[in-house]
């Protein structure tokens, strides 16, 4: 009997973690894995106080012209700041805040810039660190 592996020998590991932290105490983090041969990152985002299931199954993943990125509001407190986001390399960009309301922002080069509430940084540049969002 044969048998076949359906990732073609790909094996998907754990990475690394981002820390989100504001005034010192953690809010919640985002898991990294990637792939250990095409070295895809898949990225999920687990707050602190939230026990709710993810509504997908498997890794999640984002499209080859998209970057994993952390949307920060400067307005908001506690583990509802911050939300997991795919940014686009440019135009406007729409997700949904932890409350489930629609924001839109401008993104140039994978960042949100210009607006007065959101500010985000890269997943791929902040593995395995912790990041202060208190007064940025």
């Amino acid at each position: 009997m044969a048998t076949s592996d359906p990732t073609g020998g790909d094996k998907v590991v754990y990475f690394g973690v981002i820390n989100i932290n504001e005034g010192g105490r953690t809010l919640g983090s985002v898991d990294i894995w990637r792939s250990l041969l095409t070295k895809e990152m898949f990225c999920e985002e687990k707050r602190l106080g939230i026990l709710e299931i993810v509504d997908y199954i498997g890794m999640p993943k984002k499209k080859a012209e998209e970057e994993w990125a952390v949307a920060v509001s400067r307005k908001r407190k506690g583990h509802l700041r911050w939300r997991l986001v795919k940014l686009p390399r440019e135009g406007r960009f729409r997700f949904e805040d932890a409350d489930d309301k629609a924001v839109e922002v401008d993104v140039r080069d994978y960042k949100i810039t210009g607006d007065p509430e959101w500010w985000s940084l890269l997943v791929k540049d902040n593995v395995n660190r912790n990041i202060e969002v208190e007064g940025k």
